[in-house]
């Protein structure tokens, strides 16, 4: 027969388990088909008596083979248990059982009845090829019984006798098959909340430790946030009101040598300039608003009024140059390379002693670049964050900015052979604008 098999049945006595291991559905079938044989014997003898009206010899020798015939279910089905995880032992138990079937069978039609239990037994002991055998088996015994017991074959009773076995042995399989499915269905939806059961216990979990963690996450945040807030204002001061400042006092110190006459009128003007600048672009770092060199100028043009306003003040001659097609960047990118061009400017009037500076702003396919130099005294980079250095917040301060656009900051220097600053952050684009309009506007 090609009639296909649950899987769990397809499994076979073999894989079931032990019997102290069986769970509640699983024992009640275990019961079953231990006392299912007996209560099936008396049903089928109850009927073989009322309606055959055998002898008393017939009634002995039926007996008889019942008694015979529970003895050997009893002996390898009820007091052997553990034999029912042994092929071998049940097929040769099934054997048995079909012999008997077709003795009762041969006394009565009736024991028909009986015969019905041996269909569960085939599936439950059995396994493999045997199982199919033992299905036919009783089959073949069951439509026997069905047609009135053992007569004279003829070719047409044979014929129907075997319509009816493949008829039983089709209902019985159909019938088996959509009994393990639905157990197996029970059984996969129980396994199936259990899963969402832990899947829910460790949601409930997962959003217990979630909640502890973005309180965390919130606090490191504001931490961060006010960290981020602190360094930003110390480069604004810095870049503004300190370098301002600077300014004002150098000014105001070559007042003081110079005493009054046409200069000292030009220095006390220059410093006041720088002090309303100053002054300006306090307020505008405090509002975080760009700085006013590139509220109406391009990147390049505001470089060039620094460098042309620090060579005024500071007497020193500089060169600016821009290189490749000039595109509308990111105001933090372009607010980045204006404050990097005033301190290194404002290094180079403090600490440099220069008589020129050359600064190079150049436009590449992904990234801009900043690069002044100058022919100062110079200094020894690795040394300019010791004590006594004259180091300061300038270069920290530059190398701070740089980074935090994912840009890199190179200091070469040499005492005596001047320094080069070059900073080099990703050309981000402003939003809206393409290299192409950014050229067409040229």
């Amino acid at each position: 027969m090609s009639t296909q098999l649950p899987p769990r049945v397809a499994a076979g006595a073999g894989a079931r388990r032990p019997d102290a291991e069986l769970d509640g559905p699983e024992r009640r079938l275990e019961k079953f088909l231990e006392l299912a044989p007996f209560a099936l014997l008396v049903i089928s003898t109850i009927p073989y008596l009322l309606t055959q009206n055998p002898t008393l010899a017939d009634v002995g020798r039926t007996v008889a083979l019942e008694v015979a015939t529970a003895a050997w279910v009893l002996w390898w089905v009820n007091l052997h248990r553990s034999w029912h995880t042994r092929p071998v032992l049940m097929s040769v138990y099934f054997a048995g059982f079909v012999v008997c079937c077709g003795l009762l069978v041969a006394r009565s039609p009736w024991f028909g009845f009986f015969c019905w239990i041996g269909y569960m037994h085939a599936f439950r002991y059995l396994q493999g090829p045997l199982r199919y055998v033992g299905l036919i088996l009783i089959a073949a015994l069951s439509a026997l019984a069905q047609l009135g017991g053992f007569r004279t074959p003829t070719a047409a009773g044979m014929v129907i006798w075997l319509v009816v076995t493949l008829l039983n042995a089709t209902l019985v399989t159909t019938f088996i098959y959509l009994g393990q499915k639905a157990e197996d269905q029970n059984e996969a939806r129980k396994k199936m909340l259990g899963e969402v059961a832990e899947a829910n216990h460790k949601l409930e979990e997962m959003m217990a430790e979630n909640t502890g963690l973005h309180a965390q996450l919130l606090t490191q945040a504001r931490e961060a946030g006010v960290l981020e807030e602190r360094q930003r204002m110390a480069r604004e001061i810095h870049d503004t009101l300190a370098q301002g400042l600077t300014g004002i006092i150098t000014q105001l110190e070559a007042v003081q040598q110079a005493g009054p006459g046409p200069d000292w009128e030009r220095r006390i003007s220059t410093a006041a300039r720088l002090a309303r600048d100053s002054l300006t672009e306090a307020r505008r770092s405090v509002r975080a608003v760009r700085p006013e060199a590139l509220e109406n100028t391009r990147l390049p043009e505001a470089v060039a009024d620094v460098a042309g306003q620090w060579s005024a003040d500071s007497g020193v001659t500089t060169n600016v140059t821009t290189t490749g097609t000039v595109l509308g960047l990111h105001p933090e990118v372009e607010v980045t390379l204006l404050r990097v061009a005033q301190e290194a400017l404002a290094n180079v009037a403090k600490h440099a002693s220069a008589s020129r500076v050359g600064i190079t702003l150049s436009y590449m396919d992904d990234v801009v670049s900043l690069d002044i130099r100058d022919d100062g005294t110079g200094f020894e980079p690795d040394q300019r964050g010791a004590p006594g250095s004259g180091g300061g917040f300038g270069l920290t301060g530059m190398e701070q900015r740089v980074r935090r656009l994912a840009g890199t900051l190179a200091i070469e220097s040499e005492p005596g052979h001047g320094t080069a600053i070059s900073a080099i952050i990703p050309a981000i684009p402003r939003a809206g604008v393409t290299a192409t309009e950014t050229a067409t506007d040229e």
